[in-house]
């Protein structure tokens, strides 16, 4: 019998669609993977932004969690948004539990408008508690500036930022440069495994259908993990599958505001 690469993926829900948990489920399976769910909070939202938000109760979150890790297991896992301190301690308690060493978390801080997601508190036990846990993080250029509390202004500083992000916390770290300005996009990694430095290029798009982008590019980077690929091949794997689904998702029209990326472009126009 043949068997799944399978991954977890601890987040919120977007009714939306473009982001969350549902655009993790769609790259997953757009990049070969059997993609499971675990979920912290339901959200009223759509192209235009989120009316509502509804926790799901702790222990409802550690039950779906140990529903799919004591029957269907994980290759991999992919954070995204962790709300409060008490999500974040009952996901790191069970990470260690499971003995879970494949994970990739995405730490969703700060929205599009600039505003932070999260509590000061919950920023730091992310850092203390999930960090250390994870083997690499992916964070934008409003978040680095949370961690490492410092403005990130240039591309200079982005290799820099980045190897100062692994070598804080002994993990690998993906700093995506989206934020600056010009013609072409610069993503950088810093592999602690190696201790090298990767940089991946892409042309921007001019596009307004990116929603979802981070959650995209995070569960690309698990569902290539998954697979076997080193943290350098994984991370090329992940962006271009992004560039090429903001890409191809810039024809479409969906929606009166930020419209999704197309997860299913290698599938279908």
């Amino acid at each position: 019998m043949k068997t799944y690469r399978r991954v977890l993926t601890i987040a919120g829900s977007d009714s939306g669609g473009g982001a969350g948990i549902q655009a993790d489920l769609k790259t997953m399976s757009a990049c070969g993977c059997f993609g499971t769910s675990a979920i912290t909070a339901i959200t009223a939202q759509n192209t235009l932004g989120v009316t509502d938000i509804h926790p799901v109760p702790i222990a409802t979150l550690e039950a779906q969690i140990r529903a799919v890790l004591d029957d269907i297991g994980t290759d991999a896992v992919k954070l995204g948004m962790l709300h409060s301190v008490e999500v974040i301690e009952c996901v790191g308690r069970l990470l260690r539990e499971y003995q879970i060493t494949n994970v990739v978390l995405d730490p969703v801080m700060v929205a599009t408008s600039g505003a932070k997601l999260i509590e000061d508190e919950a920023i730091t036990a992310l850092q203390e508690v999930l960090f250390p846990l994870s083997r690499i993080i992916t964070p934008n250029i409003p978040e680095a500036e949370i961690i490492i509390d410092a403005p990130l202004v240039s591309w200079e500083k982005l290799e820099s930022t980045a190897a100062r992000l692994g070598r804080m916390f002994g993990i690998s770290a993906l700093v995506k440069g989206g934020h600056l300005s010009g013609e072409r996009l610069l993503d950088v990694l810093y592999d602690h495994e190696t201790g090298i430095m990767h940089r991946y290029s892409n042309p921007r798009i001019g596009t307004a259908n990116t929603h979802g982008t981070g959650c995209t590019l995070s569960s690309a980077l698990a569902s290539f993990l998954a697979a076997g690929f080193t943290i350098p091949d994984a991370a090329a794997r992940a962006i271009d599958y992004v560039a090429m689904a903001i890409l191809r998702g810039s024809v479409y029209s969906i929606g009166r505001g930020h419209g999704p990326v197309h997860h299913f472009h290698r599938l279908w126009e």
